[in-house]
């Protein structure tokens, strides 16, 4: 029997598929559509993205299948990201469908396949597992028991923004409406602009025009008109017809690929987890694609709830562990609705907002906090958890800094490959091998030397490094030592340690104890 059931084979759902698997965890991926359609889609990952894919050691494919650009915008205003304290200082544009492929190629390695043609049609828990019943694609019915049924230990939603799981879960959707439409095709152009990423707020509306591969373009028009259904079909000719309207020509656009309507419509799920059922991605959260946030953060979920699921659906941690998934991440999604939101407004063609986009402007180009704020926003390596303040690193990502350990040369993400907690000892501290031996498996021990005392840090400038150094899974700190000790190691701070180690991995094992969380 798998222990969970994905429901959504997109980004977010193939990369937690991918962790679990990783953790050895049974997994269950299903997905209402028969097959990939091949749709572009999004558009670009970040830095933060680019360094979690790094962190797994997947990244190389990812870089070769896309184009650094040293830039993000803000509502079209460009950002200079070649300044951020990462070996990634640039976003990647590359199309969500060549994502999907390469996490689908990595969860192949894995040993776990995607069930297509396979929808979430209903759904019961109790205090043993979830009960899930499965249609056939857009044929599946919605009376429980009348199809075929699965039991798991755990069901994650992430089926997008009209996510089957959160309705049938009963978890509410609040946000905000409509304030405009837009239409967005992938097209061959005869008359593109000379630059690669264009664009422009005129009269009626905004519009833009990118490369993403020799020969086609992205071009999207939007006009602030609510009263049109994003469920409205669109073809060719409505984004011909709209760019018309805004620009005043079509670019000699034909031979499409794919077009799409959307809106800005921003809504987050007030809770992302009830008993045994999570939503993640835009299940949990959707929004107006501004500054390409979407795909970021869905990745970013998953990340985040792979291993904390994997413990606790391996009996190593207690349910409530998961508690935290909701605490950390509800923030970062609210966060980038209130920014994208933010963006939409400074789209808007009238005249004030056209003096407001030019003070902005006037910030970002002074390289100023302001963009420095905004970049860390966009880029995501600005997060912070409520994991404590013992330091100003706890709670953040743990830089990517050289190393030296007795195998040779490594770095910090080299570290994480396996997908397992890392207490850094870079203060040749003694003890700590009996301290670590319950979470044998969950946490490994790295000592290591580090020739620099201080770190770049996104938001914070250059900090000194804790000597010692609880990095999670997903890269953040959990908990550290302090930055200097007594040369008989004798400032390290055991029980805090011990604590840190029970809250964030569940208890300690003792040899021949029996698991007694499920």
């Amino acid at each position: 029997m798998a222990t969970v059931m994905i429901a959504g084979a997109g980004p977010t759902g193939l990369m937690l598929a991918c962790e679990l698997r990783l953790a050895g965890v049974e997994v269950v991926i299903v997905d209402r559509l028969p097959g990939r359609t091949g749709q572009s889609r999004a558009g670009g990952m970040h830095p933060r993205s680019m360094e979690v894919l790094d962190q797994r050691g997947l990244l190389a494919p990812f870089l070769a299948a896309g184009q650094p650009r040293q830039f993000g915008h803000f509502s079209g205003l460009r950002m200079d990201f070649s300044g951020l304290a990462t070996r990634y200082p640039h976003s990647l544009m590359i199309l969500q469908a060549s994502v999907e492929r390469l996490l689908e190629e990595r969860l192949t390695e894995l040993g776990t396949q995607v069930r297509w043609s396979a929808e979430v049609t209903g759904l019961r828990q109790d205090e043993q597992g979830v009960t899930v019943e499965l249609g056939t694609g857009d044929n599946g019915t919605n009376d429980l028991g009348t199809g075929e049924q699965l039991t798991v230990d755990y069901l994650v939603g992430c089926d997008g923004g009209r996510s089957a799981v959160r309705k049938l879960v009963g978890i509410e959707f609040p946000g905000t409406p409509a304030t405009l439409n837009s239409i967005l095709g992938d097209v061959e152009l005869a008359e593109p602009p000379a630059d690669w990423f264009f664009e422009e707020r005129r009269e009626h509306g905004r519009f833009s025009v990118f490369s993403f591969e020799e020969g086609w373009y992205r071009v999207m028009t939007t006009e602030y008109d609510p009263d049109v259904p994003r469920e409205t079909p669109v073809e060719l000719a409505d984004l011909r017809a709209a760019i018309i309207r805004v620009a005043g020509t079509d670019f000699g656009m034909h031979s499409p690929r794919w077009v799409s309507r959307f809106n800005d419509s921003a809504r987050q799920a007030a809770k992302y987890r009830q008993g045994r059922v999570l939503l993640a991605g835009d299940a949990a959260h959707i929004h107006f694609p501004a500054g390409g946030q979407g795909l970021n953060m869905g990745v970013q979920d998953a990340v985040n709830l792979g291993w904390k699921l994997a413990l606790v659906a391996r009996g190593q941690a207690p349910a409530t562990l998961l508690d935290g998934y909701h605490t950390e991440r509800h923030p970062v999604a609210a966060r980038v609705l209130a920014n994208t939101r933010a963006q939409t407004a400074l789209g808007r063609p009238d005249t004030h907002t056209t003096a407001l986009r030019e003070v902005f402007a006037q910030l970002i180009e002074l390289d100023t906090a302001d963009q420095q704020y905004l970049s860390g926003m966009i880029s995501a390596l600005d997060i912070r958890y409520p994991l404590g303040d013992e330091h100003p690193l706890t709670g953040r990502r743990v830089p990517d800094f050289d190393l030296k350990t007795q195998a040779g040369h490594s770095r910090v993400f080299e570290l994480l490959h396996e997908g397992r907690a890392v207490l850094l000892d870079l203060g040749g501290h003694a003890g700590l091998a009996p301290t670590l031996a319950g979470w044998a498996g969950r946490v490994e021990l790295v000592r290591a030397q580090r020739a620099e005392p201080t770190v770049a840090v996104p938001g914070l400038g250059r900090c000194e490094l804790p000597r010692l150094l609880l990095i999670r899974p997903d890269g953040y700190l959990a908990w550290c030592g302090p930055t200097t000790e007594p040369g008989d190691g004798t400032g390290i701070d055991l029980a805090g340690l011990h604590t840190a180690l029970t809250s964030n991995f569940g208890p300690a094992e003792q040899p021949g104890q029996p698991r007694t969380y499920s």
